[in-house]
């Protein structure tokens, strides 16, 4: 046995997580395992617990894994568990390690350490970002416009120094230019606290604002700040004003009282109007008072109504009645957008019809113009409008068939060029200006990458592929062009909240590209890539067309012959770790290796836990399980936790952050644990847990790059994927 085995072994035996006897293989079966199985995993102690809803009983024998005294995590037996867990993930990753450096290299000599973003005009400056060579985290500049003399405005690197973790939360201005609000994270817990620094000086302000959880938002002549505060479970139900200089409580100007809402401060394009939204996934409500003066009485635009979601933002009339314009799903489930007068903010007036084709996602006043971003079959569009000639609508053009594009950093009101975002599979991220006069598109910069990128090299593909219902998916598909068909194949899916993932361009794709692995997106339904609908059709009691589309999708590639069972690996995190564990628990015979990174798997018992930070708001996505018997039969019958079973399961990554407030530690663990218990095959399972991080994992930048060289260099492992 080896020292890593009996390190292992010892810490559960303190705490009592014995193996139990009858988990050792059977001596009749011969291991076709890839990995060392003379290291012993570690096994959970079962201890029993149940729980009864609707009259049905669930035996839940790893629900100690919780710790009791969560959000603080000091319960040891569970910490030795996470502890052993870590040891058996760097026991058995050891032999990889020069692959995940190789990797990490590689990886890395794709980033130009030096990098910096486009300067950007807001008032009298110019700001920027830059990193430093061999940096983890951002500098922050700004210079006078026409002038080359910069200024650093905040030193990230400072900032990170001798932190295990770090997150930049809100970084904003003063309107006069002479002060900067900040916020920060240290524990990857997502409670910032927000300072105040004199640019004139230098020098911090005394202020010291906890428990941020918002934008930064400069209000009354400079004089205050209105933020949104997180409450003890994570939920920003209060905006507060701060006044700069001053000690002792903030002043309350929201309080929302329906649990599962959420509220945040934002800003008119103007800058005159305060914005107050607030709501969950469905269901939304704004009010607006005066930036001059956040201590007024809000006006609401419209109240409440379960299944109305609504997005507001105010053009200044010279008679002082001003317009709202008002984004919403009203009358149509891809979104019109309205206008009315701020005298009778209820009076909306459509100016752009919902379309069943054109899914409407977002809009933008300027003073000569607006801008409206979309969708139109799953492709993104920004068009430039004009307020005295609705019918004149002009659709910005973009070179390639696959992309994803939509406005940057716009931060002024009187604009004649637009900053644009735009990227492809093959095409590395490019900053543009939309000269909006010439209808002309300027370079600002490509994604420089020092290694060398060949775009010719690769070939993209959208496919459309029919799923078991007869529906058909999206898929955009990345591989070299010298690649044989047939080989292995990455997939990749979120598929939840409507959020849609693009075809966007990822460096780090190509260390699997370029060693033969094809690379998929899946455009599933719970996203809403191809409109509201989209989404709708992938969440509640349609949930299960979600892992259902991403199992079909990867049997399709396999019928046309791009890949063959057992050589695709997958990943998602999150909501798409959950994803990962229904396809799994459907499918395990596709898949020669998975990767769920922070995965929402246990989700039964969370939607149960009204005190968990999202759990309320998450409701409408998923359905309430403590009242309703549907609601909790449906999640039960997919929850991934719930449904590991005694079968063979593919090769798997699990990762976990343990301060996550999204996707608590122990839904990882208690999955891992679970299927320690009943998977009746003998590829490997690992569990890695960030003892000092959150949701999106290490901070700083190589960090972070480091793990995904983990990852890549299991998948390439377990495929059995070589030079």
């Amino acid at each position: 046995m080896s020292k890593i085995t009996i390190t292992i072994l010892a810490a559960l035996a303190v705490t009592g997580l014995a193996i139990p006897a009858n988990s050792q293989e059977s001596d009749s079966v011969t291991s076709t395992a890839n990995y060392d199985t003379s290291i012993e995993p570690p096994r959970a102690e079962q201890r029993p617990h149940e729980y009864t809803y609707h009259g049905i009983t669930i035996s839940d024998p790893y629900n100690w894994l919780r710790d009791e005294s969560y959000p603080t995590i000091d319960d040891e037996d569970v910490l030795d568990y996470v502890r052993a867990e870590n040891a058996y993930f760097e026991a058995q990753m050891a032999p990889q390690q020069d692959l995940v450096e190789e990797l990490f290299t590689e990886m890395r000599g794709r980033i130009k350490e030096d990098d910096s973003t486009v300067p950007q005009r807001d008032g009298d400056y110019e700001y920027w970002s830059e990193f430093e060579e061999g940096g983890q985290y951002r500098q922050y500049y700004r210079r006078p416009v026409g002038s080359d003399e910069r200024q650093q405005i905040l030193d990230g690197p400072a900032l990170a120094e001798g932190l295990e973790y770090f997150s930049l939360g809100s970084l904003s201005v003063s309107e006069d230019g002479r002060y900067l609000a900040y916020s920060t994270d240290t524990t990857g817990g997502e409670f910032y606290t927000a300072f105040i620094k004199d640019l004139e000086t230098g020098d911090l302000l005394s202020d010291r604002i906890e428990n941020v959880n918002s934008g930064l938002i400069w209000a009354a002549g400079d004089s205050m700040i209105v933020y949104g505060r997180a409450n003890e479970n994570w939920r920003v139900d209060r905006i507060f004003a701060h006044r700069v200089g001053e000690s002792g409580e903030d002043a309350l100007i929201y309080a929302e009282e329906q649990l599962g809402f959420t509220v945040s401060p934002g800003l008119s394009s103007n800058r005159e109007w305060l914005i107050l939204s607030t709501g969950d996934n469905e269901t939304s409500e704004v009010y607006l008072l005066p930036a001059s003066d956040p201590m007024a009485s809000p006006m609401i635009v419209r109240a409440r109504e379960t299944g109305v979601e609504y997005d507001v933002d105010v053009r200044p009339n010279a008679d002082g009645d001003d317009t709202l314009f008002i984004l919403t799903n009203d009358n149509h489930v891809n979104f019109r957008l309205a206008t009315a007068p701020m005298s009778a903010p209820t009076q909306w007036t459509t100016l752009i019809e919902g379309s069943d084709e054109f899914y409407l996602t977002d809009f933008d006043l300027f003073r000569d113009f607006y801008v409206t971003e979309g969708r139109l079959a799953g492709l993104d569009q920004v068009q430039v409008r004009y307020y005295d000639d609705p019918v004149r609508v002009e659709t910005i053009s973009f070179p390639e068939a696959s992309y994803s594009a939509g406005l940057g950093n716009n931060p002024e009101w009187a604009m004649d060029r637009l900053r644009l975002s735009y990227e492809s599979p093959i095409t590395p991220d490019t900053v543009y200006d939309y000269h909006v006069a010439s209808r002309e598109l300027e370079t600002l910069k490509v994604l420089e990458i020092p290694s060398g990128f060949d775009p010719s090299l690769y070939t993209v593909e959208r496919l459309e592929i029919r799923a078991r219902d007869g529906t058909m998916i999206p898929a955009t598909v990345v591989y070299r062009s010298d690649r044989e068909m047939g080989g292995p194949l990455h997939m990749y899916a979120y598929g939840a909240y409507g959020f849609a993932y693009p075809p966007n361009f990822a460096t780090t794709r190509f260390s699997l590209i370029d060693r033969g692995v094809a690379y998929v997106i899946a455009h599933i339904r719970g996203g809403d890539d191809l409109g509201r609908e989209w989404y709708l059709q992938g969440k509640m009691e349609e949930r299960t067309n979600t892992f259902n589309d991403f199992v079909d999708v990867g049997r399709g590639l396999i019928e046309l012959g791009y890949t063959s069972e057992g050589q695709i690996s997958a990943s998602g995190g999150s909501a798409g770790g959950e994803l990962m564990g229904a396809i799994v628990n459907q499918a395990p015979e596709l898949y020669g290796a998975i990767v769920a990174h922070v995965p929402f798997v246990d989700v039964l018992n969370t939607m149960l836990d009204e005190s968990l930070p999202l759990t309320p708001g998450e409701w409408p996505e998923w359905g309430n399980p403590i009242e309703s018997k549907a609601a909790f039969t449906h999640i039960l019958s997919y929850s991934p936790y719930d449904q590991v079973v005694a079968q063979d399961y593919p090769p798997m990554l699990v990762t976990a952050g343990l301060n996550d407030p999204r996707v608590t530690y122990w839904e990882p663990a208690k999955w891992v644990a679970k299927q320690r218990e009943l998977r009746t095959d003998d590829n490997i399972l690992l569990l890695k847990t960030n003892m000092g991080a959150g949701h999106g994992g290490r901070s700083g930048r190589f960090e972070g790059l480091r793990e995904t060289a983990e990852e890549v260099a299991f998948i390439l492992w377990q495929l059995g994927v070589e030079e």
